[in-house]
């Protein structure tokens, strides 16, 4: 059956890249309205060996944009829902599903010198911070996606190198934190992120975020795993 699912990808990258894909290992921090699209993506290129860590569970708000959020999966592990999914796609993938939280004391548990690719949706300052560092002192190769919330264009969705993101208040704030720390990331790495700045229509603690936005974000990381495969 997998020869089936993923015809169309082989049609185009070939067999040898196919079953290179099949052989990363991948870690994703954050599954909610980026981290669960770019699980999506993954595993419909290929990728079958993948954990998913985030530890929360499904609330009503997080419907309009997390791929795993339904009326149906309301107060349910995230990671659970989305391996569920996951499995749906492709039954013979290896889903490892953590309800944790990646910060700096439980960085160790997570064995991340064991990867071959490490996806950071964190939303947390902090703990994007953490593992920023921790995974940019490693052999893996490392994405990021910065804040993307408060857009309305997906069009307007980029990659480039961290210290060069622009117009994105994330970035900003973990270069500010990062240089009040004088800890700085081992080498350079790609974010993906977008200039646009839109504003809430009505005071609140959350910021507004739509789905086709997350989700580009998602897939752009999904992709930047791929074509690096690929080359």
């Amino acid at each position: 059956m997998n020869d089936g699912i993923f015809q169309r990808a082989e049609l185009m990258l070939g067999l040898e890249t196919m079953e290179r894909i099949a052989r990363q290992r991948v870690i994703i921090f954050g599954v909610g309205g980026v981290g669960s699209w770019c699980a999506e993506g993954l595993v419909r290129s290929g990728i079958s060996q993948l954990t998913l860590v985030d530890n929360d569970c499904v609330c009503l708000s997080n419907v309009n944009r997390q791929l795993m959020a339904t009326t149906k999966t309301l107060g349910r592990s995230k990671v659970e829902a989305l391996r569920e999914h996951l499995l749906e796609i492709n039954p013979a993938a290896q889903i490892t599903a953590l309800q944790k939280t990646y910060c700096a004391e439980t960085s160790a548990e997570f064995q991340l010198e064991s990867y071959d690719y490490i996806i950071d949706a964190i939303d947390s300052l902090e703990h994007k911070c953490n593992l920023i560092l921790h995974a940019t002192s490693l052999d893996a190769r490392f994405f990021s996606s910065m804040g993307a919330a408060l857009k309305l264009n997906p069009m307007s969705v980029q990659v480039g190198e961290f210290w060069k993101v622009k117009g994105c208040p994330l970035a900003r704030a973990l270069r500010k934190r990062f240089k009040r720390m004088q800890k700085f990331p081992r080498r350079k790495f790609q974010c993906v992120f977008s200039e646009e700045r839109q504003e809430n229509q009505y005071p609140a603690e959350a910021n507004g975020t739509l789905c086709h936005v997350t989700a580009t974000f998602g897939f752009v990381l999904s992709g930047l795993v791929i074509q690096d495969i690929c080359r």
